[in-house]
């Protein structure tokens, strides 16, 4: 089951760093029902929501000392990373602070050179060298969180399980290269893995092996998504959505299972209401938490 997440005591402003697609938008929200006024720092070339209802910057991804100028301007005292960021700064995008420089030059190298959950480890650890607190964005929208067991009408079978299995080994291994969070498996077998390119290009590879008649149309299969082990739990959580939902049945697969109280269901009431129509099941996995937490 789901821990209670207590909303976290946040001395000064909060600041949002926004990237791509709704969760910004959803955790956005849900600061100013905590009774917050958000500060929207939207990343160049990536946010992509309507921000002017807040207090916005446009900030280049790797623009550490516009950030701070305006964090120290608008008294800003913890910030939450939330949205899709479909590129690696480089060497250009990079304007540190003298902080940064003096006191983290290996957070700085690890931004221009590694994988996903060192790079987002190196943002914080930076941003905290400047005194700003990095808060998750589910301490602010605990209801995004999936919870335990099936979302709607739909459970998984016996083959269904079985897929769930080894999907889970899969993206668990994967998972521990810094790659991705995702595996798909189908009769029992990992026909595909999340690389770089992200989760709905992975379902559609699989729909493109499906249509090539290279899966068989009886095995129906189930997407797995999953922390990585020892994963910063303050970015980067697993996260589904109503696309995601449509894409797996594109991709023939009869249901998507989730990290139980470590995975985002974004827009839950429409993946529920996508999945029931489909007839797809979401569920929530309980998994051991040895080897597999920050």
């Amino acid at each position: 089951m789901n821990a209670v997440v207590s909303a976290p005591v946040i001395k000064g402003r909060l600041g949002i760093l926004a990237g791509r697609g709704d969760y910004p938008v959803l955790v956005a929200r849900a600061a100013r029902e905590l009774a917050h006024n958000p500060y929207i720092f939207a990343i160049k070339e990536e946010a992509d929501q309507d921000w002017s209802d807040y207090d916005t910057a446009l900030v280049g991804i790797g623009d550490l000392s516009t950030f701070i100028q305006i964090v120290r301007r608008e008294g800003i005292g913890a910030v939450v990373m939330a949205g899709g960021i479909s590129r690696r700064p480089g060497i250009r995008d990079i304007r540190p602070t003298w902080t940064a420089l003096k006191s983290a030059p290996q957070a700085l190298r690890a931004l221009l050179s590694g994988g996903d959950d060192r790079i987002l480890r190196a943002a914080m650890q930076m941003l905290e060298r400047h005194d700003i607190r990095v808060l998750g964005a589910h301490e602010i929208a605990p209801d995004l969180l999936g919870q335990s067991g099936p979302l709607g009408d739909r459970c998984p079978d016996q083959s269904d399980r079985a897929d769930i299995a080894a999907a889970t080994q899969a993206a668990i291994a994967l998972g521990r290269l810094d790659v991705g969070q995702g595996a798909v498996a189908v009769g029992g077998r990992v026909v595909a893995l999340e690389g770089l390119e992200g989760t709905d290009a992975m379902l559609s590879r699989v729909a493109g092996l499906r249509a090539q008649g290279r899966l068989r149309a009886r095995s129906r299969g189930v997407l797995v998504k999953l922390c990585k082990p020892g994963q910063e739990l303050r970015a980067d959580l697993p996260a589904i959505g109503p696309a995601t939902v449509r894409n797996a049945q594109a991709a023939g697969l009869s249901g998507i299972g989730i990290e139980a109280g470590r995975s985002l269901v974004l827009d839950r009431a429409e993946v529920i209401a996508e999945a029931n129509r489909l007839g797809l099941f979401v569920t929530g996995l309980d998994l051991p938490s040895a080897g597999n937490s920050a």
